[in-house]
């Protein structure tokens, strides 16, 4: 059956929207960056190696200065730092410098560190000398938001910096700091002897931020062959005579901390996989992968491996784990093995791994738990169920197994309706004390097809599960079939190798569907940071554009992400849908608008791939959010609305934290309509997660994002009100948010007339949409 093409309805874009994922997010761009030529390349590759060493969790871009370096030289810094940028100075701009010997090579390489302020694509610098050395933790230096720091100096009083390490941010990496910078140059207004750092101190007159010295901490505080303070976590090796270049007496102890550092690349990538705590992934596959390739070590080969499944690199895993000698008793990288497998459909290779792991007690747990995962995928409750109670056996309280037991046990059959009658539907259905947006998601598409959400008009398809023959075979008996909604274009989540987004299709299956296809408020859901195994997405991706009759996707920045995948003659099919929890006050039949609310305001924060949301600046974003929930607790009851188990974290550290108590309402245990009915009685909410805002303002319920995902910024876009959202990172993220959520409460009823406005434009392109769908199907939506 060849379904009906339509043409994608006018519908008015929103402005256009930035492109790069930091600018939707504000998520900080943080960069290390440090001058290097020949002659100071044997200090620069020792601070590299210490850096990792002494910070294996901090990955940074760092950005390398030069007037030019030897291919080779280029090589070796490579292999110390996976995320380098060479930039080359403007080694001519500091001839018009009234001072100094321009023909000095220090000199020069003094000028050149100034370069790091004609940076503009930053918000953070760090910069570090090449005859430094890292000792310790640097995530103080990390964390800082504002101004500009820097240690003072050791000889010359509290008013002037030492240039060495400097902590510059966004409003110093401008046009107009490099201005006074170039003016006091071409002055000679400063210290002769100083260069780089006497205009500096010269520009800035003692306004900086002062570090503790043991962040800069010279060589000549250690005189007499003192040794290292234990709290130094930068040594610098000030002065002419460097540890590369034969040293100088009195600073043996010193000196040595130095050669820790000076190591063969054999050494250093054991070093690394020895350090304690947490790694970098990127660090991790960096050094790990060549120690795996030269050392055959399994244990070494199971952490890289992990590593990459964390980042959704599966085949990646694969291939690493493939390429060593597991013995039969190591449980765990069996298991990891598995994983990997499983997660690009090798399921056959992938149990016969997890089945391996289960000898082990420690393991048995988690191989029982994906053994039984993948039984579900195949359609098996039978043989799900069993593999969850081996693994409940093992660990009683194991939750995984106790969540797959249940949904496998005494599954009750819908008594479904006649097929010529109905529509099947893929997608997420969440389990008991699941993601509160995504329980409500299903039925609520359905609503937009007609009041009947059940069995009798629905034949339900589970994105995550196989979609073979069978499957096959019931959608095909089907009047259509409709795709959505929600972030379905994620790699992560539930992955596979047949479809590498959400819905665990083959290419055979999927071109096989003879029905109408209606794919309908999707979303590209990716983080700052994630990417798609581009080649097999791609092309699943092109087949269903190609196949569908309907594609919508919930907002412009989806549709800008999906065009720019897909061939030009493609891109008109990719048109705007929204998702239908944005008008559910014109999908709920009989829906009347609360006459009073309560005075209750609800904060929810969502902790999934914490990394990717706020990067360094947890502690800062934690701070923020106790100063506007003490604020606006004078205004109204502030609550914690937790969509999954894990949005709790917000209550309990705002309370280990700050001392501030916040009640808890657990939406994760809320059937769709308390869900719906708590979002409308309430008079604000305030969201990270995607649904905490669509749902609410779905209700006509004011609402302001959290923003720590683009799709949050695609939304607010869309409906015209950028300003009802605010970065995590943003500095005055608690005064900021305060403000306008005061404004919001202030003038309610103005606010609540706003969002019903801007949900009426959502339902009119729905109503558009919903006219060409009943032209594919033929016939009245229900």
């Amino acid at each position: 059956m060849t379904a009906p093409q339509t043409t994608a309805a006018a519908v008015p874009a929103p402005a256009p929207i930035p492109t790069g994922a930091n600018e939707l997010t504000g998520k900080r761009r943080v960069a290390f960056a440090s001058f290097v030529d020949e002659n100071y390349l044997p200090g620069f590759l020792v601070l590299l190696r210490s850096l990792a060493l002494s910070n294996p969790g901090v990955c940074e871009d760092f950005l390398v200065l030069h007037d030019g370096l030897r291919p080779a030289s280029v090589a070796r810094i490579r292999a110390l730092h996976p995320r380098v940028e060479l930039r080359r100075v403007d080694a001519g701009h500091y001839d018009s410098y009234a001072k100094g010997d321009q023909d000095n090579y220090l000199v020069r390489k003094a000028y050149f560190i100034l370069d790091v302020f004609r940076v503009r694509d930053y918000d953070t610098i760090i910069t570090l000398d090449t005859d430094m050395v890292v000792l310790g933790d640097l995530e103080e230096l990390l964390r800082l938001r504002e101004g500009l720091a820097a240690v003072p100096q050791f000889f010359y009083g509290q008013h002037k910096l030492n240039s060495g390490l400097l902590v510059i941010q966004k409003e110093f990496l401008s046009d107009e700091f490099c201005a006074r910078i170039d003016a006091t140059g071409r002055s000679g207004d400063y210290e002769l002897d100083k260069h780089d750092q006497g205009i500096l101190n010269a520009v800035l007159d003692g306004d900086f931020i002062q570090l503790d010295p043991r962040y800069n901490y010279v060589k000549r505080r250690l005189s007499g062959d003192l040794p290292v303070p234990d709290d130094v976590a930068i040594l610098h090796f000030t002065g002419r005579h460097k540890p590369w270049q034969g040293g100088e007496q009195g600073y043996g102890q010193a000196e040595q901390r130095w050669r820790d550092f000076e190591l063969s690349d054999a050494e250093f990538h054991a070093a690394y996989m020895d350090a304690p705590g947490n790694k970098h992934h990127d660090l991790m596959v960096h050094f790990g992968t060549p120690h795996v390739k030269r050392t055959g070590h399994v244990e070494s080969a199971r952490r890289v491996a992990a590593a990459h499944i964390a980042a959704g690199e599966y085949q990646e895993a694969v291939d690493l784990l493939s390429g060593v000698d597991i013995p039969v008793d190591e449980a765990w990288p069996h298991e990891v093995l598995g994983h990997a497998l499983m997660s690009v459909s090798r399921y056959e290779e992938a149990r016969a791994q997890l089945l391996l792991a289960t000898a082990a007690p420690n393991r048995a747990p988690t191989a029982f738990a994906r053994l039984a995962q993948m039984a579900w995928i195949h359609g098996d409750d039978e043989s799900a169920r069993e593999y969850a109670l081996a693994g409940l056996r093992v660990d009683p309280t194991h939750r995984s197994n106790r969540l797959m037991q249940q949904r496998t046990t005494d599954v009750p059959k819908p008594r479904e309706g006649a097929p010529e009658e109905q529509l099947a539907h893929v997608a997420f259905y969440m389990e008991k004390q699941g993601n509160a947006g995504d329980k409500l998601l299903p039925e609520t598409v359905r609503l937009t097809f007609g009041t009947d959400t059940g069995p009798r008009r629905w034949h339900s398809v589970h994105a995550h599960r196989l979609f073979g023959e069978e499957a096959l075979a019931r959608v095909n008996a089907r009047r259509g079939l409709v795709i959505g909604g929600g972030g379905l274009f994620i790699p992560d989540t539930m992955p596979n190798g047949n479809s590498a987004w959400q819905w665990n299709v083959p290419d055979e299956m999927l071109n096989a569907i003879d029905v109408p296809i209606m794919v309908y408020a999707v979303g590209f859901n990716a983080f700052d940071g994630q990417s798609y195994r581009a080649g097999r997405f791609n092309a699943s991706l092109r087949l269903l554009v190609e196949k569908a009759a309907f594609f919508g996707l919930r907002n412009h920045g989806s549709i800008e992400k999906v065009r720019s995948l897909l061939p030009a003659e493609l891109h008109d099919k990719v048109r705007f849908q929204p998702c239908p929890t944005t008008v559910t006050r014109q999908l709920v039949e009989g829906w009347t608008d609360p006459l009073v609310r309560e005075n209750t305001v609800m904060i929810n924060a969502a902790y999934d791939r914490a990394g990717l949301r706020f990067g360094h600046d947890y502690g800062h974003f934690l701070a923020e959010m106790a100063k506007a929930v003490r604020a606006l607790g004078e205004h109204a009851e502030v609550q914690c609305a937790a969509h999954s188990l894990d949005d709790e974290k917000i209550a309990f550290d705002l309370r280990r934290e700050h001392g501030i108590s916040m009640p808890v309402v657990p939406m994760y245990d809320f059937d769709n309509d308390a869900i719906r009915g708590t979002y409308a009685r309430t008079k604000l909410v305030i969201g990270m997660r995607g649904h905490a805002g669509m749902i609410p303002f779905g209700c006509g319920t004011p609402i302001i994002s959290l923003i720590s995902h683009p799709k949050m910024a695609y939304f607010l876009s869309d409906i015209k009100r950028p300003e009802w959202g605010i970065s995590v990172h943003d500095r005055n993220l608690g005064d900021v948010l305060t403000e306008r959520a005061v404004d919001l409460l202030e003038d309610h009823a103005r606010t609540v007339a706003d969002v019903h406005g801007r949900q009426q434009e959502l339902w009119k392109v729905t109503q558009e949409n919903a006219a060409d769908l009943r032209t594919i199907l033929g016939a009245p939506l229900s």
